[in-house]
């Protein structure tokens, strides 16, 4: 069964209403959602006219908010590698980590782990008290790293995890050849071995990941009748497909914005299509969100979703 939804497409097409739309559309058919904004600036509240923080707050009767802090999960994500460097390297006296981790802090990769976390945050501790989540995703090129995170990293962490058996095996050797060898004090089991314990957990959680991306998500693309968003809706379905991340959704939003000519790519031609009309007036209320439309959608969404 699917049971999470992802809003995909360029910034600015309108991930943000739509997926509120969505959300809403949802629990006024009496299901019990979530809706959590993963982009760092937050237009959530300002859509479903509510003031929101890290943790979900009921919006009305079924619909329950929240804006996922980034900044508190980067700082989270280091706090957890502190831990961990610390528990397993406790000898290293020498290691500056205050420096190494202020380091960290900005290298690539930070921010997308951190969102990987909170998904799998949200999935694991709050998703059971819901019938459906629905995320509402930052710009593309953030969202497509945590997306593929789970398949990339397990790649590398498998093979961590294969050095580390054979680190494992070596000290055994050695400590077998030679038992008063300072080596033979270290850790020669795998069973008792804190790194690859640790590493062997990671692969878990990504593996779950890559489950719930794969197996349990309904991915849908929004784009705007432009050359721009078309091409990035483009590129979001071809890096989707290289990990079997299918999208099954295309949302054309903001019919009627322009009269300049634009075209669907044969690529996103194939997916079911839902059209939206553009807003003059504007977002303002709940009510506005009802009006857009979105019961077609939903209709579609839970009948894909319910097939095995």
């Amino acid at each position: 069964m699917k049971d999470t939804v992802f809003f995909l497409g360029k910034g600015g097409v309108g991930k943000t209403t739509l997926s509120s739309a969505f959300a809403l559309e949802l629990a006024r058919m009496g299901k019990r959602v979530l809706i959590a904004s993963l982009d760092p600036a937050h237009n959530l509240g300002d859509a479903l006219s509510a003031r929101l923080d890290s943790k979900p707050r009921t919006v009305e009767p079924n619909l329950d908010a929240m804006e996922v802090s980034l900044s508190s999960w980067v700082e989270r994500y280091l706090e957890d590698a502190r831990r961990q460097l610390k528990e397993n390297y406790s000898y290293n006296l020498t290691l500056n980590l205050d420096s190494f981790f202020n380091i960290l802090k900005y290298s690539p990769g930070t921010e997308e782990y951190a969102v990987l976390w909170a998904i799998e945050d949200v999935h694991c501790h709050l998703a059971p008290n819901y019938e459906y989540v629905v995320f509402d995703t930052p710009p593309t090129a953030l969202s497509l790293r945590f997306l593929s995170l789970p398949f990339i990293s397990k790649l590398w962490v498998t093979e961590l995890i294969k050095l580390r058996e054979r680190i494992l095996e070596k000290r055994n050797t050695i400590s077998q050849i030679n038992p008063v060898s300072p080596i033979a004090e270290s850790c020669v089991d795998k069973e008792d071995d804190r790194v690859y314990g640790t590493l062997t957990t990671i692969r878990k959680r990504l593996a779950a990941l890559a489950t719930l991306f794969t197996k349990k998500s309904f991915m849908s693309v929004i784009v705007n009748p432009d050359e721009l968003s078309v091409s990035e809706a483009v590129r979001i379905k071809d890096e989707l497909d290289k990990f079997g991340l299918p999208l099954e959704a295309l949302c054309v939003n903001k019919q009627g914005v322009s009269d300049a000519a634009w075209e669907l790519a044969p690529q996103l031609a194939r997916l079911t299509r839902f059209d939206f009309d553009f807003t003059r007036e504007g977002i303002g209320s709940r009510e506005d969100l009802v009006r857009i439309g979105m019961a077609s959608l939903v209709e579609y969404f839970l009948k894909k979703g319910s097939q095995k």
